[in-house]
């Protein structure tokens, strides 16, 4: 093979992982949402989302939580309340507490899910750190809050709804934490056990 065709080869797969990697992040949104059931231009639905919507006393919902950590990050990750009944309409907060088991800060990233896909239109997040970078320094340990609202128009057959995260290692900010100066180190969290609230 003559050194130009080698040249067009190299350029025709670095073009093509160009566009691959280009094209990924709408691919992504697409399977996201139209597989998966996840909205991720509205992964914190803010207050116009929940305003004016009523509360149904006569009902609840069981939200189990769920937390796990892709295999290439060193973290843990779980919720602190492993279940909770909620009444449709009221607004409630649980926090995750994610741990850096490195001996170097690592960023991570979480992609949210819901379960039965059904759900996850009635399921608001108010609060979320969905797609958002997730720096921890060794050691550290952190609270993650998520504010929720179970919509009250959620099917009457539908009696419970788990939100789960994923934690996957994002190389390129992990890469960009490790070149910054060392920062401060952040204050522990002690890690509780998970409950059940009822």
């Amino acid at each position: 093979m003559s050194h130009a065709a080698l040249a067009r080869k190299i350029a025709l797969i670095s073009v093509g992982s160009f566009v691959a990697a280009f094209t990924l992040v709408p691919l992504y949104e697409i399977a996201c949402e139209k597989v998966f059931g996840i909205s991720l231009a509205d992964t914190a639905a803010g207050e116009e989302r929940v305003e004016g919507m009523a509360v149904d006393p006569n009902r609840t919902v069981r939200v189990e939580f769920d937390g796990t950590v892709n295999s290439r990050l060193p973290w843990t990750f779980v919720p602190q309340v492993l279940a909770m009944d909620v009444v449709p309409g009221k607004p409630y907060e649980i926090s995750y507490v994610a741990g850096n088991n490195a001996e170097t800060p690592v960023v991570g990233n979480a992609a949210p899910s819901v379960a039965p896909v059904i759900a996850s239109g009635y399921f608001v997040k108010t609060e979320c750190f969905c797609f958002t970078e997730q720096l921890l320094a060794p050691g550290q340990h952190q609270h993650m809050p998520v504010r929720f609202i179970v919509d009250p128009a959620l099917p009457a057959h539908i009696q419970t709804i788990t939100l789960s995260y994923t934690f996957f290692k994002n190389d390129a900010a992990t890469a960009r934490a490790l070149s910054a100066p060392p920062a401060a180190p952040a204050n522990a969290v002690a890690m509780a056990p998970a409950t059940v609230l009822r």
